[in-house]
């Protein structure tokens, strides 16, 4: 009785003291509804240490359509400076209903970056910055165990409920 009590306490205690992620879930915003040249733009980004991807949404002025040789391209650089700014293209996604690109770029580590996103066509230039923290994106080999566990905690709970119950009868 003991041991379950102190396997219990245990479990708790890591659970409470487990640090949060930051990331560990859908894309959010960094950039909204900012005018940048002629456009509307929001950035959303999922920024994690080994690849991050970037969504460029943008709105056109009315009655107009995005130009075909739109370039867009995501710029990042720590904020420390360790590192010149690094540019990535970002390429048009199709699998959206709104005019929406989208780039992955490669972070190093964990630490605050400086996101610089221009714009370049026919129809103008523009550029907007903002900044972003690069987390791990989770547990890596321990993820699958970590959420599983209480899964197997309730399994293992019904497998004895049923053991004592055939036991009883």
């Amino acid at each position: 009785m003991r041991r379950r009590h102190h396997i219990s306490a245990l479990w708790l205690l890591l659970a409470i003291a487990w640090p949060a992620g930051a990331h560990n879930g859908p894309p959010f915003p960094i950039i909204v509804d900012r005018h940048v040249g002629p456009y509307v733009l929001s950035l959303w980004t999922h920024p994690d240490v080994g690849t991050g991807t970037f969504w460029v949404m943008m709105e056109t002025p009315r009655g107009t359509a995005v130009p075909k040789g739109l370039k867009i391209e995501i710029g990042v650089q720590p904020v420390s400076g360790r590192l010149p700014e690094k540019r990535y293209a970002a390429r048009l996604d199709d699998s959206s209903a709104q005019v929406q690109y989208i780039a992955e770029v490669p972070f190093d580590a964990q630490e605050l970056w400086r996101i610089h996103v221009l714009l370049d066509s026919s129809a103008g230039h523009g550029e907007s910055t903002a900044t972003v923290e690069v987390t791990p994106p989770g547990l890596g080999r321990w993820d699958l165990l970590w959420y599983a566990s209480p899964f197997a905690a309730v399994a293992f709970l019904w497998i004895r409920a049923l053991a004592r119950r055939r036991r009883r009868a």
